[in-house]
Order: C-alpha cells, then structure tokens, then sequence
C-alpha cells in the first residue's frame, strides 16, 4: 500500500506562497473592523468607528483595493491547492485513499472553522465555508480550465441575479413599512403580508442600523472579559455558519475556488505567461475593478450610507473586487517575476506558508489586545491600522524564523498529522558544516 505524503519543499511554487502570504496580510486589513469594533463599522462608518476625516480616508481605501478582493484572492488559492494536493498523489497511483485524504481534510477544516468562530471569537471566520464547500470540490479536479471558467461566470451571474432580488425585497419592505405607518395612524387593519414586510424591514434595520443602546451593550459585553465575549459573539458565529453561509458563501467563494482552480491549470500563478499578459491582467483588471470601487463608495458615502443604497450596490459588488483581485494577482506575479527585493519575495513566501497558522494568529493577538486588555471599541477606525502594522511585521518576522528550523507552521502541522492519520516530522533536519 502506498504510504502518501504532504506536498514536499521541493513541490512548492514560490510564487503561488508569496500571493498567498500577500492574501493573508492583506486580509487582516478588513478582519481587523470586525474584531475591534462593533459590526456595523465593517460596512457602514457611520454606524461605529469614525466616519470623517482619517477614518473615512482608510474606509474608502479600503473599499478601492481590499473589500472582497483579499478574500477572493484566498480563495482562489484554496481552489489552487485542491490541484497541488492531488496531482502528486494522484500520478503515485492513488485511488480511493486520495478521496478519503481529501474529505478527511475538508472535515477537518470545518472543524477548525467552528473553533476558530466560536472560541476565538470571530464570528468573520472563513474556514468553515471553505470546508463545507471544499466538500463539492473533489470531482472537479481534472476539469478543463475552459469548463471551470464558465462554471465560475454562471455562479456570480446568479449571485449578481440573487441581489437584484434582495434589492427588490428591501425596497418592498421599506415601501410597506411606511405604509403601515400611515395605516397604523388612521386606524386601517393591515394585511398580514404589508404587516410581514413592516416587521421585516424594522428587523433589518435594527441589524444594519442598531441603536446606541445596542452598542453600547455588546462593548460591554465584550469587555468583561473571554466568556463573556464567546457568549456575546455565539449568536453571530451560528448566523455566519448557517444562514450567512447558505445565502452568499457559494457565489462569494466557489465561484473563486473554481476560477483559482483554472488559473493554477493556466499556469498564471506560477508567474510563468509573459510580461505582457501580466501587464494586461493589471491594466484590465484595475481599469475596471478600481472604477467600479471607486463609483460604489463614492456613491454610498454621497447616500450618507442609505441602507437602500447599500442593496444597490450590491448589483455590481462582484464585478468590482473580482477584477481588482485579478489586478492585484497580475502585479504580484510580476514582483514575482522581476527577481527584486528577494529578501521580500521569501518573507512574504514564508507567511504564505505558514498562511493558516498567520490567519488564526493574527485572531489570537486581536483577541488578546481587544477583549484581553477590554480594548474593543475602544480605537477609532484608522488607529487600528496601526495595530495592523505591527502584526504584519511580527508575522513577517516570526514566519521568516520559523521556517528555518520547523518544516510547517503550528496549526500546519496539526492539520496534515490529523489528514494523514500520523505525526509528521516538524523540525527541520540542521545538518553541521564539515571542517
């Protein structure tokens, strides 16, 4: 029976690690609103965290560069990886146990993801999602580029259809909601429909818009301390596992695992294709991805963060982060490609491999400066920014250092002993110098 194996070193792609330690930093600039602040300052600055001056300014930065396009990039990766985990085993004649190895894996992920979620208190975790749908993934793995590229067009087309549908319900909503007002005043009996939409439209304002009583309650809660934060943050955690999961997760992330997955088969994140492709991918992709961004913000923030508007902008939200996510791969692989600043390209490399022990780390220190030393809340939007820089370096620093005498990151190495049902050899073999 064959006995198989992690990706070895020598299987590693260096440019598909120095984009993956780009999408783990780079997503800790949107995580860290939601894990220091209340969550209306994720999506709207008005409802917490500053929404002038400094504090506008990095919102609407943001918005242009990062807002999805991190988390798409994260995914395509995980898409990527699918083929990197497979192809070996695969050509060393696996048959069944590669299945067994893969569910066992995504299994594993979800597992992860509910820790991660429920005692680390992020309810914004990702790993969960990226399980249960890494669990579709397995017959896809020998697809054409040509095929996962057209499945990929019709999941966000019916994901673009779907907000055009949650855009007309909250417009009913509101339109009924302000007309039982009136029926209300005048004594009228409602129909138990317009009453529905009434009740639903104060529901989803309450969660968009929630009052300053409501703030204030869930800082203090996440301020008494680490039980007192799990329990505050569960109700969040099951929505975001359940019905956020079930709503949005398979437009927002199959999709892009998919489109990774043909990208890796076209060898564009071995920075491999010309110059010029890459050129073009940032040309084209920042070209369209940065005008949308650009004409959504701009236009949410004129609307004084209207909640209507907010479902508007829904429409083109995919098309605006999906081609800035393939601007930023472009420009990442022609880092890649120009041979400068190495001593960058292996840092970022050595976060991108220890990219699921940064994810969960950089959770970690949020958690002990914000609920630990009770500072959530407590900075305004562009402080923490500050506190994003200092984790970066740290990160940078502490990947670089790892890798030279352990073989995996800590969370690494516990997923692929648990995968392949052994404990993998983690300490890197230093051999001395002859004299």
């Amino acid at each position: 029976m064959t006995t198989f194996q992690p990706v070895s070193d020598k299987s590693r792609i260096n440019s598909v690690d120095i984009l993956r330690g780009v999408a783990v930093l780079g997503i800790l600039t949107i995580n860290i609103v939601g894990l220091g602040l209340p969550d209306p300052a994720y999506f709207d600055p008005s409802g917490y965290g500053g929404s002038t001056g400094w504090n506008l300014r990095v919102f609407f930065f943001n918005s242009l560069f990062f807002e999805g396009a991190m988390r798409g990039i994260f995914s395509m990766l995980f898409g990527a990886g699918v083929i990197l985990f497979m192809q070996t085993k695969e050509a060393a004649g696996a048959g069944l146990e590669l299945a067994e190895l893969w569910y066992r894996r995504v299994i594993l992920l979800i597992l992860f993801g509910m820790a991660h979620a429920y005692l680390l208190v992020w309810p914004g975790d990702i790993l969960f999602s990226y399980g249960i749908i890494g669990l579709l993934l397995f017959p896809f793995r020998n697809s054409r580029p040509r095929n996962l590229i057209i499945m990929t067009m019709v999941i966000l087309i019916i994901g673009m259809t779907v907000s055009f549908g949650t855009l007309h319900t909250a417009k009913r909503q509101q339109k009924n909601y302000f007309e039982v007002l009136g029926m209300f005043e005048k004594g009228e009996e409602v129909p138990h429909a317009v009453l529905r939409d009434y009740y639903a439209w104060i529901e989803k304002y309450a969660v968009m818009k929630p009052s300053e009583e409501w703030l204030e309650h869930r800082i203090q809660n996440m301020q008494e301390g680490y039980f007192a934060a799990v329990k505050e943050m569960a109700k969040d955690s099951y929505f975001f596992e359940s019905e956020y999961h079930y709503r949005h997760n398979y437009f927002d992330i199959l999709s892009m695992m998919l489109l990774g997955m043909a990208l890796f088969r076209l060898r564009v994140f071995h920075a491999e294709r010309s110059y010029r492709f890459y050129g073009l991918l940032i040309l084209i992709g920042y070209g369209i991805g940065i005008t949308v961004n650009w004409w959504e913000t701009s236009s949410y923030i004129e609307s004084q963060f209207d909640l209507i508007r907010y479902y508007e902008l829904l429409r083109t939200y995919d098309l605006g982060r999906v081609s800035t996510m393939l601007g930023h791969v472009g420009l990442v692989m022609l880092f890649c490609k120009s041979g400068i600043f190495k001593w960058l390209q292996q840092a970022l490399a050595a976060v991108g491999r220890m990219a699921l022990s940064n994810y969960l780390l950089q959770t970690i220190v949020a958690n002990v400066v914000f609920i630990g030393f009770s500072q959530y809340g407590h900075l305004e939007r562009y402080e923490l920014y500050f506190m994003v820089l200092a984790i970066w370096v740290f990160q940078i620093i502490l990947s670089t250092i790892w890798l030279k005498y352990f073989t995996y990151g800590p969370f690494e190495w516990l997923w692929r002993s648990l995968t392949y049902k052994r404990l993998q050899p983690i300490r890197r073999k230093i051999t001395s110098p002859n004299f």
